[in-house]
């Protein structure tokens, strides 16, 4: 693999969807928390600065998993279906390159978008007043960047092996699962049933587990683990991306354009 293709490409990606205005999700994230901000003490005048630091943290995460989902599903996708695709491999790119550079590239702008967002976040706590732990919150979101990161991979694997819409949904049902994917095993466990509760261990060690990589519900309470449980998990994150990737890759290896 040659760095400086992947870097082109990654490049490309970049600004090819900073030109589709995605930036303007910036935008609207602000006015939305302007709005929030005189709202909420009117609406809860109880707990009314906790409501808003989880619904700041929760907008970040949902702005940033749309983003995910609908730009990385057809970031290689896109390129199979306009037939791009056998241009691109024309030329002396290999498909690992392809799909790392796409996974770098989007990779990087939805970690501008987060790092943007947390930005104005920050700056409207501050003007309003209401205290928060920052260095929690940066973590936090480092980790959602993480975990953007890891969908954007999850999303990149469906979007070789399936069509668009099917890879959307697939994402987000994946997305989903992994969030709650401790409770579900914890809830089966209360079946008694031992079949499904080897089904439920089978499904949590194959699929990933996003709420290792989830600390918003933590950083309003600025009660986040410790250093070494942060490294496990965001190892953790990184090894699943990579493993993720390498199937993606197996996949695509396998296509006939």
């Amino acid at each position: 693999m040659n760095p400086f293709r992947i870097s082109v490409i990654a490049q490309n990606v970049f600004r090819e969807v900073i030109r589709d205005r995605v930036l303007y999700l910036v935008g609207a994230f602000a006015i939305f928390l302007l709005l929030a901000a005189q709202i909420l003490p009117e609406v809860a005048s109880i707990a009314a600065d906790k409501i808003f630091l989880d619904l700041g943290l929760a907008s970040i995460a949902l702005l940033g998993l749309m983003v995910t989902i609908f730009v990385g599903t057809n970031l290689i996708n896109k390129e199979i279906e306009k037939r791009t695709v056998i241009v691109l491999l024309a030329k002396p790119v290999s498909r690992s390159e392809l799909i790392i550079g796409k996974h770098l590239g989007l990779s990087a702008v939805i970690s501008l978008l987060v790092a943007a967002m947390t930005l104005i976040y920050m700056g409207i706590l501050s003007f309003k007043g209401i205290s928060y732990p920052p260095l929690a919150i940066v973590i936090t979101n480092l980790f959602l960047i993480l975990q953007l990161s890891l969908v954007v991979a999850v999303a990149i694997l469906f979007g070789v092996s399936t069509s668009s819409l099917l890879a959307t949904l697939l994402t987000l049902a994946i997305f989903l699962v992994g969030q709650f994917s401790q409770d579900l095993v914890r809830l089966i466990e209360l079946t008694q049933n031992a079949s499904l509760q080897q089904f439920a261990k089978y499904l949590y060690l194959v699929l990933p587990d996003l709420s290792r990589l989830n600390y918003r519900d933590l950083a309003i309470y600025n009660a986040l683990p410790d250093g070494a449980t942060l490294a496990i998990n965001a190892g953790y994150g990184c090894l699943y991306t990579v493993l993720i990737l390498a199937i993606a890759l197996l996949i695509f290896s396998r296509r006939q354009f």
